[in-house]
């Protein structure tokens, strides 16, 4: 049995290069998600979030395995990122942040799937979070750049991205800011941490 690796089937989105931003306009796919605000490094809420996304998509493959005979990789975790004051992520005020933390989901896991892992995942940990779910997300244009180091600097590189590459390129913003983690932090030294930051824009009008 083959197994899928959407790093690699969609190496675009995955594979932007660091120090550049370069344009990107995913195709609508399906998550599973949960909903939270606080600071990521204190909040119980958000560890609560990525131990259920985690179970609730293992669940998920090891199903569609059985009943499809499709294997994939679990693809790696994501986050929407927003705040009242977009600065608060140059300045990195966390306690002011609200997010998203998502997985994507094959479109052939199906959501009985998704309700029978939810409730294997719930065997172990009990109540899910009252906003997991399954739905899609369609991004559209986006500016993506590849980010090597601690998540604490990333603001330089908001920054630029704020305040000079939308501008000159006639854009806004267009939805919640979006990293998307390709190194597990629990084994990865921060200055070796690849995250992709990724911004949904639009054409200023």
């Amino acid at each position: 049995m083959e197994k899928i690796d959407f790093r690699k089937t969609l190496k675009a989105l995955y594979s932007p290069p660091a120090g550049a931003f370069v344009r990107v306009e995913p195709p609508p796919m399906q998550f599973v998600k949960v909903d939270g605000e606080g600071d990521p490094n204190t909040a119980a809420a958000y560890r609560s979030a990525v131990e259920w996304l985690y179970g609730v998509s293992y669940a998920m493959k090891f199903a569609a395995k059985a009943a499809l005979g499709k294997d994939y990789g679990v693809p790696p975790l994501e986050g929407l990122w927003w705040a009242d004051d977009p600065r608060t992520f140059v300045t990195r005020e966390k306690d002011r942040w609200r997010w998203t933390m998502m997985i994507m989901v094959p479109d052939f896991v199906t959501r009985d799937m998704f309700e029978k892992a939810v409730a294997k995942t719930g065997g172990k940990r009990g109540e899910p979070p009252p906003s997991l779910r399954l739905e899609p997300y369609d991004e559209g244009l986006a500016l993506q750049t590849l980010h090597v180091g601690g998540y604490d600097e990333e603001g330089p590189v908001l920054a630029r991205l704020h305040e000079e590459v939308i501008p000159s390129q006639g854009m806004a913003f267009n939805g919640p800011h979006h990293e998307i983690y390709l190194s597990d932090p629990t084994k990865t030294e921060p200055a070796k941490l690849k995250t992709i930051l990724r911004q949904p824009v639009r054409v200023r009008t």
